[in-house]
């Protein structure tokens, strides 16, 4: 049949079981627009209208997060491109599967600077997958199911696709090319862990006294938590994960030590430096979970499961090194373990240590009379919606959700290699996309929120039922910390309180239900009545405002060398009470500043 490049694109997406798009249009990419309105007329595709084109990025990730799938989105030539790149960068560093499709000026145009024209082929390189520009039709579904398979298999990422307008335009015989039919010569991503290398990791796993398992994000990708769980209860060994490897094992299980790293558990930070085996599943030992790297696990042998060579050595040498997909590998090596003569558990000093550990230096939840701690915000929202999609943005809210949520698999959904402020909102609009009948949280900050809160628009055309938690401490909350810690209190530029919007009226200018809470005696009420409302709802929630995220590894140090521990937590009960010299407010000696007016104390 013919068919012009905009339909052989559409028809190609539909082909690879895209349902909804993220996009904002434009002039060169109007011609695929032209499509999309006959695709939903047709009822083949649901393309959702963001308000600015990173929302549109930052949605088709969470999409892809919390499905697995491939995420889409679309954006116009020249600003409409650029504006992307942040959440294009965003799945690239976490290893997210998206096709992003940018339109282009007409070929004859390109180069000559033409309006809109800029080289998003080249500012991209860095960081996708893969990229393409369509010089033809006729190659349009091929590139378009090659797009698809690159970025969904080895590990995946993000793929560039873009389309000159005049391709969109142009006719040529369509022959379409279903998925998983193209071939690409080279590209061979190592699924089976070499098996002699899985038999010398099962024999450092049975003579090892200390072991830990230490997961990331790429057991998330292949949905390996099913052979964790049985690794971890065969032998007995403790699992903690990074931030993108939570859910990945049940974090109510005796075994799990939670997070590790710059804000994790003290007693996984404790237990990495004093391990004898490490086995590294899906992670890549970067620097926010390694602290000092020449002392992360400095006493351990090294087991280094990943699906990416590049990854496997990078940054610590491992003495079993095995190229391959988790879950398969894993499932081998769990085969080996059957066939063999039987298990004999050699961790229980260990165990014993950990728990010591634990009971030691356990979390805090600060409950201080009559105001609100960050942490039993988060708490409370876990308790009320324990099987909740939860997205995150980036900073203090961050690290305590971390903390204090106890997540499923593809639950947690945050920005972590880039660390992106803003992705928590937007994100949250794709997770509840796909997923419309499951609850979806985004805890943000006052700071972080205020990054993309356009899209509150999009929440309200669609009746995007996210719920949105700000935990508002009238700050940048972690760049303070950093500037109190490492700055001497010289608080530059890190103040948000001059020109703080109200979140309410903000909310419902929008047409989103807006909520204030102050009081902790109203906050069990308040979440109920969040989580019930059929709609989205903006909560305002004011915290403390200058409470501390704890444990911490400061720069330069071991996992160790922790600050903060949890008797720090225990002078909030000691504390006297004084008034704000200021405005007369009553607080706490221990807080360094007015929860009311910001003044300092």
């Amino acid at each position: 049949m013919r068919a012009t490049g905009a339909y052989i694109l559409i028809n190609s997406l539909c082909r690879h079981g895209v349902k909804h798009i993220f996009g904002y249009p434009g002039g060169a990419i109007l011609p695929i627009y032209d499509e999309v309105y006959r695709a939903e007329e047709r009822g083949e595709i649901k393309h959702i209208l963001v308000r600015h084109e990173q929302g549109a990025s930052h949605a088709a990730d969470g999409y892809a997060r919390a499905t697995g799938q491939v995420g889409v989105c679309f954006a116009t030539s020249g600003p409409g491109a650029t504006n992307l790149v942040t959440g294009i960068a965003t799945a690239h560093m976490d290893s997210i599967p998206m096709v992003v499709i940018t339109g282009q000026v007409g070929r004859a145009a390109i180069g000559t600077d033409a309006f809109q024209e800029t080289d998003i082929f080249g500012i991209t390189l860095p960081i996708v997958k893969h990229s393409y520009v369509v010089r033809q039709p006729e190659d349009m579904a091929r590139i378009i199911a090659e797009a698809f398979f690159i970025a969904s298999t080895g590990r995946p990422g993000p793929v560039l696709v873009d389309i000159p307008k005049d391709v969109g335009l142009q006719e040529c015989t369509y022959e379409p090319v279903e998925p998983g039919s193209v071939k690409l010569p080279g590209y061979r991503p190592t699924v089976r862990g070499n098996s002699r290398q899985i038999a010398q990791a099962l024999k450092l796993i049975q003579e090892s006294e200390r072991p830990l398992l230490y997961v990331g994000g790429g057991a998330i990708t292949d949905a390996a938590h099913d052979e964790i769980l049985a690794l971890a209860e065969t032998f007995q060994i403790p699992v903690t994960t990074t931030l993108m490897g939570k859910g990945a094992f049940p974090e109510n299980h005796d075994l799990s030590l939670g997070m590790l790293g710059m804000h994790g558990t003290a007693y996984a930070n404790f237990a990495v430096s004093e391990c004898d085996l490490l086995i590294a599943v899906g992670a890549r030992f970067d620097d926010r979970v390694t602290g000092k790297l020449d002392e992360f696990a400095s006493r351990a042998k090294v087991i280094h499961i990943d699906i990416d060579p590049a990854e496997v050595g990078k940054n610590r040498t491992p003495e079993v090194p095995i190229v391959g997909s988790v879950k398969p590998t894993l499932q081998n090596l769990l085969t080996l373990i059957q066939r063999g003569p039987g298990v004999a558990i050699t961790t229980q000093a260990w165990i014993h240590q950990i728990s010591a550990w634990k009971q030691d230096y356990p979390l805090v939840v600060p409950q201080p009379e009559g105001q609100l701690s960050p942490q039993e915000v988060i708490y409370e929202l876990g308790l009320q919606a324990p099987d909740a999609y939860f997205t995150t943005d980036v900073g203090q809210h961050q690290m305590w959700a971390a903390q204090f949520l106890r997540n499923a698999p593809r639950r947690w959904i945050s920005s972590a290699g880039l660390g992106t402020m803003g992705y928590g909102m937007p994100a949250a609009m794709g997770v509840k996309v796909a997923l419309p009948d499951q609850q979806v949280i985004c805890v943000s900050g006052d700071a972080s929120f205020q990054m993309n809160l356009q899209e509150l628009a999009t929440l309200a055309q669609y009746g995007i039922a996210v719920k949105t938690v700000i935990i508002n401490n009238f700050w940048q909350g972690m760049v303070r910390q950093w500037q109190q810690a490492f700055y001497q209190e010289r608080y530059s530029h890190s103040s948000m309180a001059p020109g703080m919007p109200d979140f309410v009226k903000l909310a419902e200018a929008f047409g989103v239900k807006g909520m204030i809470l102050r009081d902790r005696h109203d906050l069990k009420e308040a979440v109920a009545e969040m989580l019930a409302y059929d709609g989205p709802v903006l909560m305002d929630a004011h915290v403390i405002r200058d409470e501390n995220c704890y444990p911490m590894v400061a720069p330069g140090k071991s996992n160790a060398q922790m600050i903060g521990l949890p008797e720090r937590h225990t002078l909030e009960k000691a504390a006297e009470l004084i008034y704000c010299s200021h405005c007369g407010a009553k607080t706490v000696s221990t807080h360094r500043f007015c929860p009311e007016c910001g003044s300092k104390l």
